[in-house]
């Protein structure tokens, strides 16, 4: 999962070595600007599409717990055939849409022409993005999670190597700036894809997935039946993350001139890629505890998947609380200064890197109670409580607290703070219910 967020945080780190002349556009903050709308766009259409894989772990975990391992194998290839079908769909949808919301989102023109270029690219990879994650959730419901490790890593050196071309301009490859990135991206998430193919063609004897049989109506609909709330929850997500990366724009326009630095934006841009890597680690927590709970459950012992849910939440505490340690307090300015080369965006990030190290363990907690419970099949309550506290804390809070209360970025991050702390509670108090025990899957 470090890995796999990896391929976004290389993309930060090039765009921090693009030209910043006194005086004139800055090519490199206004590229890490663009760079979380369109992240969040792409992952609207995406990480919706990718939510198939909630439903494919859940199943295949209990099919396999179950060992059923042919009904474990139809589930990958329902959820493969599904991604296939509607990633064209995806593709062709946000082909017409994506330029629109980032305009909406986006009220720099330097930055808006960025991110636009940069997301037409990423669009492209939207049906091999699904189709990974739907083989990924299958090895992971069997619990072989170092297959999508390995796939990860290439997929990071190719695009390592594509992003020095293609950014750059090196070894005889146009220099596209930004916009390079997104091409490097692209080509790199099908190289994963078919890494990830190889290694599902390797399962077909014992789970038989690649069956035309295989491909039923009753059970693509009860994958959607699980994954669709996911879907829900992602695009609220997105859609309350791309307010929140609105207000913040909105700093930068009633602070800047024409072809000035988008300093907010960039600093946002850069505190959510460093927190993105603790947060993705928190997720693969969670993919590991969706497993177990999931595969608890499919065996008939409820008690179990609760300890692990629990085991999990207090190794979460304990890790993610040192990480969020060393993030807020102990080597705060480091990590920022290796983010940006600009004084500005450097001293924006301070402050509100300081508030979500030390909130660190308590989002970790609220990650991995959500994927346990992802896991457990109640992955409707999972999204309305997204839902309510999105557009009911965190969205309002921004505004009111970033422009209202003029407490500027420190407010607008303090206003994820609050978030994420009931976010945890939530999650604890659904969790330790206890009624999740009885879905039936």
């Amino acid at each position: 999962m470090l890995l796999q967020s990896a391929v976004n945080e290389i993309d930060v780190i090039f765009f921090s070595h693009l030209p910043c002349p006194a005086g004139g556009i800055c090519e490199s903050s206004n590229g890490q600007a663009a760079l979380l709308p369109s992240l969040i766009i792409v992952w609207l259409f995406g990480g919706s599409l990718s939510a198939i894989s909630v439903g494919t772990q859940s199943l295949t975990a209990r099919r396999y717990a179950e060992r059923d391992f042919d009904a474990a194998g139809a589930v990958l290839t329902n959820a493969v055939f599904f991604c296939l079908v509607a990633g064209i769909l995806a593709s062709v949808l946000g082909a017409f849409v994506i330029p629109r919301l980032l305009g909406a989102m986006i009220e720099v023109p330097e930055v808006r022409d960025t991110a636009i270029a940069y997301s037409n690219w990423r669009l492209m990879g939207i049906m091999s993005m699904a189709m990974t994650q739907a083989i990924k959730a299958f090895f992971d419901g069997i619990g072989k999670t170092h297959v999508h490790l390995v796939a990860s890593i290439v997929m990071n050196v190719v695009n390592v190597v594509f992003c020095i071309a293609f950014v750059f301009g090196h070894f005889g490859a146009p220099r596209l700036g930004a916009p390079g990135a997104g091409l490097s991206a692209f080509l790199a998430t099908w190289i994963g894809l078919f890494i990830m193919m190889f290694y599902g063609w390797g399962e077909r004897r014992r789970y038989t997935p690649i069956r035309l049989s295989n491909i039923s109506l009753r059970l693509t609909w009860d994958l959607l039946k699980l994954s669709i709330p996911a879907a829900v929850a992602t695009s609220v997500m997105m859609l309350g993350f791309g307010l929140f990366s609105r207000i913040v724009g909105k700093l930068d326009a009633l602070a800047g001139e024409v072809g000035s630095e988008a300093v907010n934006s960039a600093a946002t841009t850069n505190i959510v890629e460093i927190l993105k890597l603790t947060f993705t680690a928190c997720i693969a927590f969670g993919t590991s505890t969706a497993t177990l709970v999931s595969q608890s459950l499919g065996r008939k012992r409820p008690g179990d998947a609760a300890a692990f849910g629990w085991a999990s939440v207090r190794l979460g505490l304990a890790i993610f609380g040192v990480i969020g340690l060393c993030e807020g307090v102990l080597f705060t300015e480091p990590v920022v200064n290796f983010f940006s080369r600009s004084d500005a965006v450097r001293a924006a990030m301070m402050s509100p890197m300081r508030i979500m190290g030390i909130v660190t363990p308590i989002i970790a907690v609220a990650m991995i109670l959500s994927e346990a419970l992802f896991g457990a099949g109640n992955t409707r309550f999972v999204a309305l409580a997204q839902l309510i506290l999105i557009f009911g804390v965190l969205v309002p809070g921004a505004w009111l607290l970033g422009l209202n209360a003029h407490m500027g970025l420190v407010g607008i991050w303090t206003a994820a703070c609050v978030y994420s702390v009931l976010a945890a509670i939530t999650m604890t108090v659904k969790f330790q219910r206890g009624d999740w025990k009885a879905i039936k899957l």
